[in-house]
């Protein structure tokens, strides 16, 4: 401000045709990937109630596809560019270190969790047995060195700690689905495509653990079509949606003929829609990543994009009263967990844990529900503040 202030005043005109108008940042999707996150942290929590109004209640797809699909913009975002500006080689360079801090985060995460959950149980303190209830004995008592080559390898990929593997391999098909799209971008789509319809018949499972046939819970060859949607939105290989009221209306209908189908409060009453799910449990089915998942969010994607408004301009905080910049305090804390999407996961998967034994000891009643719930917030948005402070170098900035 204080340079343009010194050019003559014959000067300012001009510059001031010429300079670009300044940008918004669309908050969607920082906005919509923070909701995902407290809806995980809450889903994680052992017997939590919450949990009876998370999407996966009303609907075949979850947080998960709320998780992915972001991430596959996010990814389109931070990586897209390096391969657009730098090349190819420089592109997959980058996806490489990213795999490889999915990769500790993970190896972390897991370690945090055991050495949490034994320390639990150490102390003869609860009667839960919290190593039980993630089935970690075999990696603590049945064959330890095995176990540990199998999760430093990925073999052993314990149901619980099934995400981030699932995420860093689908990172790892970006240099393809590029290169590809260097061709036509038809072409990644279409090997997406292709990848996901070959992962329904079961050819690409990946085992979970040596000693069973049991394969990870989240197949990211199944998973990584709903990742390459987002990716391409963002990367303009699909156009965005027409905004329409009979398509919007058409979407909201067909998300609430699907709520008896998923809410099992309803269908364990009704013969008839058990046996559809006993019957066509493929189209539904979480580890592959079923048809009717894919589309179920993607008709939920539409509605809320639309409701959002451009640029997320219906989500913003509008005026100055005391509702208005109470919601500019949420909108801000929902941001900002979005944003530091990796740390608040990692830290809620672990929290999760804690929580859940926070409520083995006080007892699982309404009002300690909503003080467990609602502190398990307040601590991953206080992650994601503190997170985005470190990354701003502080130390850097005069004192």
């Amino acid at each position: 401000m204080s340079a343009l202030s010194s050019d003559p005043p014959q000067a300012r005109p001009a510059q001031a045709a010429a300079a670009p108008a300044a940008r918004v940042r669309d908050i969607r999707l920082d906005f919509y990937r923070g909701i995902a996150m407290f809806i995980i942290l809450m889903a994680h929590i052992p017997y939590n109630t919450f949990t009876n109004w998370i999407p996966a209640r009303f609907g075949f797809s979850d947080a998960t596809e709320i998780f992915v699909f972001c991430s596959g913009m996010a990814s389109a975002i931070a990586f897209g560019r390096v391969f657009a500006d730098r090349g190819w080689g420089m592109g997959a360079l980058r996806i490489s270190y990213r795999v490889w801090q999915v990769y500790w985060a993970h190896i972390g995460l897991f370690f945090a969790v055991a050495m949490t959950l034994a320390a639990l149980d150490a102390t003869g303190l609860f009667e839960r047995d919290y190593i039980g209830d993630l089935n970690l004995y075999p990696f603590f008592v049945d064959n330890t060195q095995q176990q540990l080559i199998g999760l430093m390898t990925l073999r052993y990929v314990p149901n619980y700690f099934d995400i981030l593997p699932m995420y860093l391999v689908i990172l790892a098909m970006i240099p393809l689905m590029m290169g590809l799209a260097r061709i036509h971008p038809y072409l990644a789509l279409g090997a997406s495509a292709a990848i996901w319809l070959v992962t329904q018949t079961g050819a690409l499972s990946l085992p979970a653990e040596p000693w069973t046939d049991r394969e990870w819970f989240f197949n990211p060859f199944g998973w990584q079509l709903i990742f390459f949607t987002g990716f391409a939105f963002i990367r303009g290989w699909l156009p965005a949606p027409p905004v329409r009221k009979d398509l919007v209306l058409l979407a909201v209908v067909l998300l609430l003929v699907t709520i008896p189908f998923a809410r099992w409060q309803i269908f364990i009453h009704v013969d008839w829609i058990k046996d559809w799910r006993a019957d066509y449990r493929v189209l539904i089915a979480k580890t592959d990543f079923g048809l009717l998942r894919y589309v179920h969010f993607l008709l939920l994607a539409y509605v809320f994009w639309v409701l959002a408004g451009p640029g997320g301009s219906h989500i913003r905080a509008h005026g100055t009263g005391l509702a208005a910049r109470a919601w500019g305090f949420v909108l801000k804390c929902i941001l900002k967990v979005g944003q530091q999407s990796l740390a608040v996961f990692i830290t809620s998967m672990w929290l999760a844990r804690v929580l859940g034994a926070w409520l083995d000891v006080i007892g699982r009643t309404t009002p300690n529900f909503w003080l467990v719930n609602l502190t398990g917030m307040a601590l991953i948005t206080l992650t994601a503040f503190g997170v985005a402070w470190i990354k701003g170098q502080p130390w850097r900035k005069p004192a």
